[in-house]
């Protein structure tokens, strides 16, 4: 018998605002940079992904994964080898968030030669 699919959870608003929700998932540490090497790299094995973010822990880490898996915007793919192989990858709704991330990272990269600019003043 299999199992009924697993209703996707995000984060509940004390207002009961849907963009409250979204945020509230987004906005965690670290997270969109989870988000944005998996948008940039596709799918990634957690040791991958972990080198890849200079700085953060896995226990911070597997935290995000399970949080983001959780509300359905990654997928966890795990096969029975030896050693474990686990590989992250984001699923239709995480894709929803290509154009969002795409156009921070533009602003990112904008507002970055913006203060290098500014410094040499």
């Amino acid at each position: 018998m299999s199992k009924p699919p697993i209703k996707p959870k995000l984060p509940k608003s004390p207002s009961g605002c849907p963009m409250d929700s979204l945020l509230r998932l987004l906005m965690g540490q670290w997270t969109c940079y989870i988000l944005w090497m998996l948008c940039t790299n596709g799918p990634l094995r957690f040791g991958e992904l972990k080198r890849s973010i200079p700085g953060l822990s896995s226990k911070v880490l597997t935290e995000r994964l399970r949080m983001l898996e959780e509300a359905r915007v990654i997928y966890r793919e795990h096969l029975s080898t030896i050693p474990p192989q686990v590989t992250y990858g984001l699923t239709d709704r995480g894709k929803e968030l290509l154009t969002a991330l795409d156009e921070l990272f533009a602003i990112a990269k904008r507002w970055c030669k913006e203060d290098e600019i500014h410094s040499d003043n």
